[in-house]
């Protein structure tokens, strides 16, 4: 790849996204493009390669026709096969997008940019976070954080890098000023030791452009990433959650949920208006090797057209489309079987990262 790129900002000066106009707009605002990186780690996916590979081939199938993809690969070969896959599953190739970066591993969500708008002025931004991995846990991985500079250097957008580590999944924005994430994340000493909330918060308000926080307590069991949002309440309009719900007392999810869905209940939004909150069941428990996996159907992708739902061949599975093609009712809402790409420890929308449309 040559040179190792170098980030650089909008402006010399010391304007923040928000001081120039910029926010994060919801995931239902139209799209330009989903990211995607291709899997390849025989760590991450133990003897399941062959198995998550068919489940992108179904998740670009569903989404390229109504938004174009962008796809990471490590190498030219990679790309001619992954070209050829595509191709034979009736993919239209000039939609995707083809980029050598030689990612590490596929949790593009996390590592890769944060978009944010203009929209007075149709202008399109990205914000570079800091990616720890996780907080420290997987040193071979902290190589990903690299890839929003490469993404910088293709684009030619203006980039905006807070000095602080923050992982895509860790946020849900309702595009009207409020941000929805978690204290056993973000106020987790292993990714920004010495911020206070305070600090965290203005950060967040100064480059996404929001307003108000709303602070869930934890995240669910099995989940290495210190309890990211999206397996456990997400926007689906302004003023409506959905919140990941488990009825079963006996499990160690019902009092994390139960907390979390009370704090919900009692929450505002940027207006000071309460907000709708819907329950969404839980999938049971999926384990690999007595390692409990965090299956969620909360981490659904919502695409232009197409909401991509994780389903694991429970009897939820149906309950869930059910719900959420109810609160989608202009989109088709789509069950991709994910118990190959759990064993991960991440599904859907932890593999992709919207770009959103500047009209």
């Amino acid at each position: 790849m040559g040179e190792e790129p170098t980030i650089m900002a909008m402006h010399s000066s010391n304007k923040t996204p928000r001081d120039l106009g910029y926010r994060m707009p919801a995931e239902w605002e139209p799209h330009e493009a989903v990211w995607l990186a291709w899997p390849h780690d025989p760590v991450t996916f133990v003897k399941r390669i062959p198995q998550v590979e068919e489940t992108y081939l179904q998740i670009i199938q569903a989404l390229h026709g109504n938004e174009d993809v962008h796809l990471s690969v490590t190498d030219g070969r990679m790309r001619a096969r992954v070209a050829e896959s595509l191709g034979n599953g009736n993919v239209d190739l000039r939609r995707i997008h083809f980029h050598i970066y030689d990612h590490v591993d596929v949790w593009f969500r996390d590592y890769g940019p944060v978009f944010v708008i203009r929209p007075e002025e149709s202008k399109l931004a990205m914000v570079h976070w800091v990616f720890n991995a996780w907080g420290g846990k997987y040193d071979a991985l902290i190589k990903d954080t690299r890839i929003p500079a490469l993404i910088h250097r293709e684009l030619k957008i203006p980039c905006f890098t807070p000095g602080m580590a923050l992982e895509g999944g860790s946020i849900d924005v309702n595009g009207r000023g409020t941000l929805l994430t978690t204290e056993q994340c973000l106020l987790n000493p292993n990714r920004n030791p010495g911020f206070t909330r305070g600090k965290i918060e203005r950060r967040l308000m100064d480059y996404l452009g929001v307003r108000h926080i709303v602070w869930l307590k934890q995240g669910i069991e099995g989940d290495d990433t210190d309890g990211h949002i999206d397996d456990i309440a997400r926007f689906v309009n302004p003023a409506t959650v959905v919140c990941a719900y488990e009825e079963d007392e006996e499990d160690k999810n019902f009092p994390i949920l139960h907390e979390n869905y009370e704090r919900l209940l009692a929450a505002r939004d940027q207006d000071g208006n309460k907000l709708s909150v819907i329950k969404l069941p839980m999938p049971g428990v999926l384990q690999a090797e007595e390692v409990r996996l965090p299956a969620s159907y909360a981490n659904f992708y919502i695409g232009n057209r197409t909401v991509l739902v994780p389903a694991f061949g429970h009897a939820n599975d149906a309950q869930v489309l059910d719900i959420l093609q109810a609160l989608f009712p202009d989109r088709k809402v789509m069950g991709i079987r994910c118990e190959d790409l759990v064993h991960g420890l991440g599904a859907i929308h932890c593999i992709t990262q919207q770009q959103p449309a500047v009209i």
